[in-house]
């Protein structure tokens, strides 16, 4: 079966989201979950304490949060499994409808992504 990554981005420094997002995407994930779709993910905090390891022409630097310069930033993630793409790429939308419901006065870009297990195209 394929695996999948999702993330969501948005502005940093937005606030916590509404609980009913919280309350949504608690049965949302719970439905996945027992349908054995979703295997893991989770909701990431500010860029306050990140850690940036740049590389750069073989030189590596190491960058401390916050960033001014982030104006875009991932706000959680999640692994899942499904028979098709087709089936991950709607499912995913309705991840992204549950946003626009609850919290719809923030852009959040919901993206979906097959992780790679070597070097065939996608969806094989």
């Amino acid at each position: 079966m394929p695996r999948f990554m999702g993330f969501v981005r948005m502005e940093e420094g937005i606030g916590t989201p509404p609980q009913a997002l919280f309350d949504a995407m608690d049965v949302h994930i719970g439905e996945r979950a027992a349908a054995g779709v979703f295997l893991d993910g989770g909701g990431l905090y500010g860029t306050e304490d990140a850690v940036n390891f740049v590389v750069r022409q073989g030189e590596i630097s190491q960058h401390d949060g916050p960033y001014a310069e982030a104006k875009e930033v991932i706000g959680g993630w999640s692994i899942m499994q499904y028979d098709t793409v087709e089936e991950a790429v709607a499912d995913q939308r309705k991840f992204a409808e549950l946003h626009a419901k609850y919290w719809p006065e923030v852009t959040v870009i919901s993206t979906l992504r097959q992780i790679s297990t070597g070097p065939e195209a996608p969806g094989d």
